[in-house]
């Protein structure tokens, strides 16, 4: 997949190719953004055209100042690589700004989507675009003049609702990981550097890697979750702990990820891990000593253990 960073105006010598463009944030490339995407990979089969998909970065709200978006479920490099498995031919990344916050809907038609030979569109129902969002997806229908043709995807449903992102980010939120999954189409997965910790685990039996995450990952409630760790290509399985430790914690809060991996035991300090969650296992608590708190490790291990065993992930 090419990716080609796009702002706006268009340079007159933006690379073009006659495409089917999909078109939208796709903040977590979940069921229904996969729906999207791949309705512009089958047009693009079905009419000889370069399958793309166009999103924005930072997201509109980060830009415009609005609450709830300053991390996300895909940083940008995730969601490129969920778009390049999908088997996407170009990715355009357009800067959204201040000065493109301002164009109109006709204005991002002719100036942006025509310039690009976007030849069929594919969007979602619910797309707003333009200036104050007053462009719809029957908008760019309606302006389309024979320039292109349009797809408008209606919404997926799962655990009987819309799967949406904000839906995802709150199942996150609360820690429920499980139905995040299921509306993902895959577990919630974060990447990070493994740095040096106070390596406590280590002197009490049960030596964890700290997480530097490497982006604005969105991270879900404090507590203990079963993961999946990718590590030099080796899959493990583990505990994540979440939290502040606050049998150890006096007067720092800073919250922490610390994984421990089952059957492994070696230096791993500056690789990088990408951990799916795949249960939730405990909210984070204080224990009376570090006794009490080994032996909750311990369950902790087992009950995972157990849970592995006996589902398929």
């Amino acid at each position: 997949m090419k990716t080609i960073r796009l702002s706006y105006p268009l340079p007159q010598d933006c690379e073009t190719v006659p495409c089917s463009l999909a078109i939208g944030y796709f903040d977590g490339v979940h069921l229904g953004h996969r729906r999207v995407i791949q309705t512009a990979i089958d047009a693009a089969k079905a009419q000889g055209l370069h399958s793309a998909v166009m999103t924005f970065d930072p997201h509109p709200r980060e830009v415009l100042g609005q609450s709830g978006y300053t991390h996300y479920l895909t940083p940008l490099a995730d969601k490129l690589e969920q778009m390049e498995k999908m088997g996407v031919d170009i990715a355009y990344v357009m800067t959204f700004d201040i000065p493109f916050s301002s164009v109109y809907p006709e204005e991002f038609i002719a100036e942006v989507l025509v310039p690009l030979e976007a030849r069929h569109i594919v969007v979602g129902f619910d797309y707003t675009f333009g200036y104050r969002g007053k462009g719809t997806a029957q908008t760019l229908g309606e302006h389309s003049e024979g320039r292109y043709t349009l797809d408008i995807v209606g919404p997926v449903n799962r655990l009987g609702e819309k799967v949406s992102s904000t839906v995802i980010r709150e199942y996150i939120h609360h820690g429920a990981v499980e139905q995040a999954r299921h509306l993902l189409g895959r577990p919630y997965k974060i990447k990070g550097t493994v740095v040096h910790g106070d390596k406590r685990g280590r002197t009490i039996g049960f030596p964890t890697a700290n997480l530097a995450l490497a982006g604005p990952y969105l991270i879900g409630k404090n507590g203990v979750y079963g993961v999946r760790v990718t590590l030099d290509g080796q899959i493990y399985h583990g505990v994540m702990n979440i939290g502040i430790k606050p049998t150890f914690a006096l007067e720092k809060k800073e919250k922490s990820l610390e994984v421990h991996l089952f059957d492994f035991d070696g230096e791993i300090y500056g690789n990088e891990l990408a951990v799916e969650f795949l249960f939730f296992l405990r909210d984070e608590q204080k224990f009376s000593g570090v006794d009490a708190l080994v032996a909750q490790i311990r369950k902790d291990v087992e009950m995972a253990k157990r849970k592995f065993a006996s589902t398929q992930y």
